[in-house]
């Protein structure tokens, strides 16, 4: 019996509208930034617990105050890419 590899396979490949695209986009894009709000959420639950005395390890608010503090560097760091992006289509003449 022969095998077929899976690369001498056909590639299909599925074209979405640019209207689900943007949708798709739109959606990963608020996900995003609803898992940011919940890691700064968390790190201030967490920060709130350790001030008022419940048990709670330090390094576990420490870790999540970096987690929030690293993804909210990262969605800056994302933003500012996206507006430079978009000056420089813009900027294109047409």
């Amino acid at each position: 019996m022969e095998t077929i590899s899976p690369i001498s396979q056909p590639r299909t490949t599925q074209r979405i509208s640019p209207y689900d695209a943007q949708q798709n986009f739109a959606g990963m894009l608020k996900d995003s930034i609803n898992e940011v709000n919940n890691a700064q959420i968390n790190s201030d639950d967490m920060t709130n617990k350790l001030i008022k005395g419940e048990k709670v390890e330090l390094h576990d608010v420490m870790i999540a105050s970096q987690k929030a503090s690293i993804s909210l560097s990262l969605t800056m760091q994302v933003r500012n890419k996206a507006v430079e992006a978009y000056q420089e289509i813009m900027r294109m003449p047409v």
